[in-house]
C-alpha cells in the first residue's frame, strides 16, 4: 500500500468519524470496510449504550434481518462493486426500512453520478479537500422532503372536514 493510499484511507476514516460525531447516533449500521472501521471506533468510544451493527448488501436484501430502526447508516466501498440496480436497491432498502440518516462515501470514478443520488433524496457534501478521491452524499429523513404550504387543511375547500370525512 502506498503512502497516498494510506493518506486517503486515513482521510476517509477521519471524515466518517467526524460525521458520526456531528450526528451523535444511538445506533449505527455500517456496510463496507471503511464504514465498519469507523463504526468500531465509534462504538469503542461511545460505550455500552452504543449499538453498532455491520451488515453486507446480501444481508440487507432480506428485510427480516433489519429488526430495529437505525439513527445512522454508513455505506462505503460497496456501490463501486454492485450493479447500479443493486446499489439503488441497497440505498432504497436503507431508506425505506427506517434509517433516519444515511451517509454514502463513493469513489469519484464510480459509475454513480450526482443525479443518481439526488434522485434518491441525497445531498452532496463539500469535498474534504482539493484532491479528494471520494464524495460524501447524505440523506436525512427530517430534511429531504420539505413541508409545503399548500399541503395542509388551510388551503382545502372544506378545512373543517380535514381528517373527519373520507370521500
Amino acid at each position: 500500500m502506498t503512502d497516498a493510499q494510506t493518506d486517503t484511507q486515513t482521510a476517509d476514516h477521519r471524515a466518517l468519524i467526524d460525521l458520526i460525531g456531528q450526528i451523535h447516533p444511538r445506533s449505527l449500521l455500517t456496510v463496507g470496510a471503511a464504514a465498519d472501521s469507523a463504526g468500531a471506533a465509534w462504538q469503542a468510544q461511545a460505550g455500552g449504550d452504543a449499538l453498532h451493527e455491520s451488515m453486507t448488501p446480501a444481508q440487507l436484501a432480506n428485510p427480516v434481518s433489519f429488526a430495529h430502526s437505525v439513527d445512522l447508516a454508513l455505506v462505503t466501498d460497496t456501490l463501486e462493486a454492485l450493479s447500479h440496480d443493486d446499489g439503488d436497491q441497497l440505498l432504497g432498502t436503507l431508506r425505506n426500512l427506517g434509517c433516519h440518516q444515511i451517509a454514502v462515501l463513493v469513489a469519484n470514478e464510480a459509475a454513480w453520478s450526482l443525479a443518481d443520488f439526488l434522485a434518491l433524496g441525497f445531498r452532496r457534501q463539500p469535498p474534504s479537500g482539493p484532491d479528494a478521491e471520494k464524495t460524501l452524499y447524505t440523506y436525512n429523513l427530517d430534511t429531504y422532503n420539505h413541508k409545503r404550504a399548500w399541503n395542509n387543511p388551510d388551503h382545502w375547500a372544506n378545512p373543517e372536514m380535514w381528517g373527519k370525512a373520507w370521500w
